[in-house]
């Protein structure tokens, strides 16, 4: 017995037993396990004995902890051998003594056998039948972890995945590594319940093990699962791939996969038939992604979800678009025509970056569905976090606190879902409890190539999809030319979903035949990878060829189906010839309805006042400074801050954290849904908000005031994030898309983390609108401020954001009624520095009263957070009052000599200057707090009052960095040429701020003699 355990296959790797131990979860009433699933002491002491024993050492040990599980879950579910020898060892014994030899039949049916009979001397053929067991056991494990490296999943049979370094010992000639010989072939075993093999049979002979075992997880369907830590999802995987038989379809079933083979098939033909050279980035070679795709819809409809948002690449996206989403063909082959004009604003994208909202009838349930397909950039995997914040969205505006109601599908490609770390970003919020969709079906179009770079110089993992294994997402791969093969996966991916709303990734292997678009070719890198796809058959050819030997259609209703669908795409070209005009809003993949007029333009130009009544700012800021439940004991620190904000209100003052949190609380009152994300946003990254309030006696529990403001108020969620600006401002982009009626906020930690989410930024945020007709109204809190701490998080670089604004820097626009809010409508997105609380107050609210949405970009202080000055008084937000985009100063024009224009932080260091100097009648200092759209108007209005007086323009940043060069031609513009523009500040820089504090001293003092000196621009040009 010894030699045949020694034996085991080690080839395979198997899990060591403290592994094993690690890595299953245990659940049951039995006295041995713990409630947090592990085993008890007693129980790891027994390990050891165990892991010292040569019998249980190598590849048993997988099988006795299976058994020994087992055996703690329910004595009776294991042989009566391991129960005699599972509780002498509890009761002391060494593993080799505790194993004691059955007793005649005879005496178990008499009953006369004990548990606790001395040890007689092992018997060999006894010890041969426990070890044949043992290697079978581990046999049938081998191929549940190990299968899918021989299983047939590509289409060309090259093989792209390198398994060089995992050997792989399974099959009928391979049974000698488990300690089996040939001979064994047709004995019986005993079925372990690790497995369902065989069906209503509990022993098969070795052959038909193997046999199954082959069938189950080593032809087109590839299974990686045993990674997961879950028995019971375990198991429930097993079932679903073991079972005999399952993998089987009705007549029916098959007609309509032909059929939706056909569809995804002749559109893209038809497509290059009629548009040969242009680019469209088909799908040949996975054809199947279509039928995959509404299995999945259709599995997912019928266990309840009424609504599906999708996220792709351009890669098939419009054969998605038509067979999917069912997208009118005429409205995508107009799309072909160079003559279209575009109707609507904005400068449009290419068809296969577009996306659409289609509610439509499902097939199967008999239930409308709707479809959202999210319009993305050519940023591969950039769209992923966006749809998962559009689906919390409409879980959330719907009630659907578990996913029942509304799912994520997420198309990849295989390099960019190996290669672009916002899809771990993405993985890593799916079971977040404010981020979470509650599980999502990812889909992979493995085309085994990226653009011109093979697998093997693209990952270094085996697959493209072993990122998921990081949240025990089970991965199917499946063999894309089986359409059979494809579906059921599909089927199971979707069950997987609708049972344990977890994540779950199908890896469709297919080929790519044409190169990375139409014009491509590929035999310059691929050679014989292209020379074996020119041999290849197409799908649906061979698919049909199926069908007709089984007899399940005949050729004359194949060829009908096929004759159909081209008469469809043909009369849908004769219609697209009839479209003179491209209309961006018909590719809406968000639309608002309600929001605005029938024809998308908003219900009216004016904005409400954003100014609240006294009472109102009073009750609000009592919540702000109190704790609204009983039995709660807050930190003495905290207990500070609130008696502070108290006695704000005593005083009619509010700081930068009341003016917040009167803002967010007004808009609550009025039902308007706010979700405030980032890193350390509940506390506050400068310890100043403190939305929620943790007992200092009580883990885990917390109190949010914002939510206890009045019965009848909208929720407010507020949420620390995880590490993450990529991942998370994409999802709470997505988040602001699905509705206009909430406010969504995204914090930086520090002013400059954005960078790290600058794709979200540039390709959704700056251009969204312009490119998809698109608006949204997410809010970007940056810090920012130059505080003498370095060239880190000092910088939130404004010019970058100034840079991507859309307003004309050498046309002064024509001033007219609701020129304010007209400028907003026509801007790109607004950027906004504002020096008061009151200013703060006013735009968060501004923010959502106006009739249309626009990103806010807030550069949010840090030093002002606590700056004595930086208060606001509550007059400042009464009735009558509303944001200022231009803070004029407050003294008399008549002996001013020079006028400072300056935003943000500085402000208060020149007040504090000009104080100093006494030169408060010769020096004005006017704060710009809207820089975009640039207040032209009231640029004037100023520049008029000061006709006599030099223009400066006073920023802290460096001279390349900041606001200068977006400021100062809007400011000459509104000078014009006769009047120069000066600059006082920092010179030219390649960090943001100096690492050295007494250098930054020095440096803002120049910048505030440079501002004071009324003679320091004499004699030079501007």
């Amino acid at each position: 017995m010894h030699r045949l355990l020694s034996t085991a296959a080690t080839r395979l790797r198997p899990l060591t037993s403290a592994q094993s131990v690690r890595t299953t979860s245990v659940s049951g009433t039995h006295p041995d396990v713990r409630r947090d699933g592990r085993a008890p002491e007693s129980a790891r002491r027994q390990n050891f004995r165990v892991a010292a024993e040569p019998f249980l050492n190598g590849a048993s040990s997988n099988y006795v902890e299976e058994m020994y599980l087992a055996w703690l879950e329910e004595p009776s579910d294991v042989h009566k051998s391991w129960d005699v020898f599972f509780r002498n060892a509890k009761a002391g014994a060494a593993p080799g003594p505790a194993h004691q030899a059955l007793p005649p039949l005879q005496e178990c049916l008499s009953g006369r056998a004990t548990a606790t009979a001395p040890l007689s001397a092992a018997e060999t053929d006894l010890e041969t039948l426990v070890g044949d067991h043992l290697a079978v056991h581990t046999l049938i494990r081998a191929y549940q972890v190990r299968g899918h490296h021989l299983a047939k999943l590509d289409p060309l049979d090259i093989s792209c995945v390198d398994l060089d370094d995992a050997p792989c010992s399974i099959g009928l000639n391979k049974v000698g590594s488990y300690g089996l010989q040939e001979s064994d072939l047709d004995k019986v075993f005993r079925l372990p319940k690790t497995t369902f093999i065989g069906g209503s049979e509990d022993t098969l002979t070795l052959r038909e093990i193997v046999r199954r075992l082959e069938t189950a997880y080593c032809q087109h369907i590839g299974v990686e699962f045993m990674f997961i830590n879950d028995v019971q999802q375990c198991q429930w995987i097993r079932r679903r791939f073991e079972s005999p038989g399952i993998l089987r379809f009705s007549p029916e079933e098959k007609r309509t996969l032909l059929t939706r083979t056909v569809q995804s098939t002749r559109f893209e033909e038809f497509l290059q038939r009629k548009w040969s050279s242009e680019k469209r980035f088909g799908l040949e070679g996975c054809e199947s992604l279509i039928p995959a795709l509404k299995t999945v819809i259709d599995m997912s409809c019928g266990s309840g979800v009424e609504s599906v948002v999708m996220g792709m690449p351009h890669r098939g996206r419009l054969n998605v678009l038509a067979n999917v989403v069912h997208k009118e063909l005429d409205q995508i082959f107009c799309q072909f025509d160079p003559k279209l004009e575009a109707a609507d604003e904005g400068s449009g994208d290419v068809k296969y970056h577009l996306g659409m909202s289609h509610t439509r009838t499902n097939s199967l349930s008999d239930k409308n569905v709707t479809l959202s397909l999210v319009a993305n950039p050519s940023h591969l995997e950039a769209v992923d976090p966006v749809v998962q914040g559009k689906t919390k969205a409409e879980q959330f505006y719907s009630g659907d606190s578990k996913g029942k109601k509304v799912m994520s599908i997420l198309i990849h490609g295989d390099a960019a879902f190996a290669g672009q770390g916002v899809v771990y970003e993405t993985f890593h919020l799916s079971d977040l409890p404010s981020y979470t969709t509650h599980g999502t079906v990812h889909v992979v179009v493995n085309n085994q190539i990226g653009f011109t770079t093979d697998p093997r110089m693209a990952r270094s993992s085996a697959y493209p999809t072993d990122v998921a294994r990081v949240v025990n997402a089970p991965i199917f791969h499946v063999n894309a030319d089986d359409p059979e093969a494809v579906v059921y996966v599909c089927k199971v991916a979707a069950e997987w979903r609708n049972t344990f709303h977890k994540d779950v990734v199908v890896d469709l292997v297919c080929y790519r035949r044409n190169g990375h678009n139409e014009m491509d070719e590929p035999m310059f890198t691929q050679p014989l990878m292209y020379k074996r796809i020119k041999k290849q058959e197409g799908v649906l050819k061979k698919y049909a060829e199926k069908l007709i030997s089984e007899g399940v259609v005949t050729m004359q209703e194949y060829e009908e189906e096929v004759a159909k669908y081209d008469k469809i795409c043909e009369e849908a070209y004769a219609r697209s010839k009839d479209e003179k005009i491209l209309h961006i809003k018909d590719w809406l993949d968000s639309p608002w309805p309600d929001f605005f007029t029938a024809d998308g333009r908003p219900k009216t130009m004016s904005c409400p006042p954003t100014g609240l009544s006294e009472d109102q700012l009073g009750y609000i800021g009592k919540v702000a400074a109190s704790v609204p439940v009983d039995d709660f004991t807050v930190h003495t620190g905290l207990s500070r801050i609130l008696k502070a904000r108290a006695d704000m209100l005593r005083q009619r003052v509010c700081d930068w954290a009341l003016g917040e949190y009167m803002a967010l609380g007004s808009l609550l009152q009025q039902g308007v849904h706010v979700r405030l994300s980032g890193q350390d946003v509940e506390r506050g990254t400068f310890s100043h908000r403190h939305h929620v309030l943790h007992d200092q006696k009580m883990d885990k529990k917390t109190c949010i005031p914002m939510n206890h403001i009045s019965p009848d108020q909208a929720s407010y969620t507020v949420c620390n994030s995880s590490l993450s600006e990529y991942g998370v401002l994409g999802f709470e982009l997505g988040f602001a898309m699905a509705s206009p009626n909430a406010l969504v906020l995204w914090e930086a930690q520090f002013g400059d983390f954005h960078n790290t989410a600058q794709c979200i930024i540039d390709q959704f945020i700056s251009s969204g609108q312009a490119k998809w007709f698109r608006q949204n109204g997410i809010v970007l809190l940056l810090p920012h401020g130059m505080e003498g701490m370095g060239p880190e998080h000092s910088s939130a670089r404004p010019e970058r954001f100034l840079q991507m604004c859309n307003d004309d820097s050498d046309v002064f626009p024509s001033v007219c009624e609701d020129f304010a809010e007209r400028q907003l409508y026509h801007c790109n997105w607004i950027v906004v520095n504002c020096s008061t609380p009151a200013n703060y107050f006013h735009i968060l609210r501004r923010q959502m009263l106006l009739p249309f949405r626009k990103p806010l970009i807030v550069f949010t202080p840090k030093s002002l957070l606590r700056h004595p000055e930086a208060k606001s008084s509550l007059d400042l937000m009464l009735p009558g009052t509303c944001f200022q985009r231009v803070i004029p100063d407050e003294g008399p024009p008549a002996h001013v000599k020079r006028v400072i224009f300056c935003t943000g932080k500085i402000y208060y260091d020149l007040d504090r200057e000009r104080k100093n100097r006494a030169m408060d009648a010769t020096v004005a200092v006017v704060r710009v707090e809207q820089l975009s759209p640039f207040p032209f108007d009231l640029a004037k209005v100023e520049t008029e009052r000061y006709a006599n007086a030099d223009v400066v323009w006073c920023q802290e940043e460096h001279k390349n960095q900041g606001y200068y060069d977006y400021v100062k031609p809007r400011l000459q513009t509104t000078v014009g040429p006769a009047r120069p523009v000066w600059y006082a500040g920092r010179g030219p820089a390649a960090a943001p701020a100096t690492g050295n504090k007494h250098t930054h001293l020095a440096e803002l003092q120049r910048l505030l003699n440079t501002a004071f000196d009324l003679h320091a621009f004499a004699g030079k040009d501007s």
